[in-house]
């Protein structure tokens, strides 16, 4: 059995769940999926222009955690820019 999920602190709810590529239906876009964590992670480290320690502290979480959220969500931002597909914000 895995270890239960810490609740890792988000403070930022976006106000739309999706973002895709103009003039093209969402029907017919692949979607790539990010996490509010992964969605706030993105905004202390690039809006909020913070360490990655101070990112951590304010997530709760581990340096460590923090900075595999961080790599999931750019790798995802990036696949979704560089090969036209949507993004879909998952609010859990």
């Amino acid at each position: 059995m895995p270890r239960p999920r810490l609740q890792r602190r988000v403070c930022f709810s976006p106000l739309v769940s999706y973002f895709k590529p103009k003039g093209v239906p969402l029907k017919n876009l692949e979607v790539v999926e990010l996490s509010i964590e992964e969605v706030e992670a993105l905004r202390l480290k690039n809006i909020e222009q913070l360490g990655q320690i101070e990112c951590a502290k304010k997530m709760k979480t581990s340096q460590s955690t923090f900075q595999r959220i961080l790599s999931s969500a750019y790798k995802k931002t990036s696949e979704a820019l560089i090969e036209g597909k949507a993004i879909k914000i998952i609010k859990k």
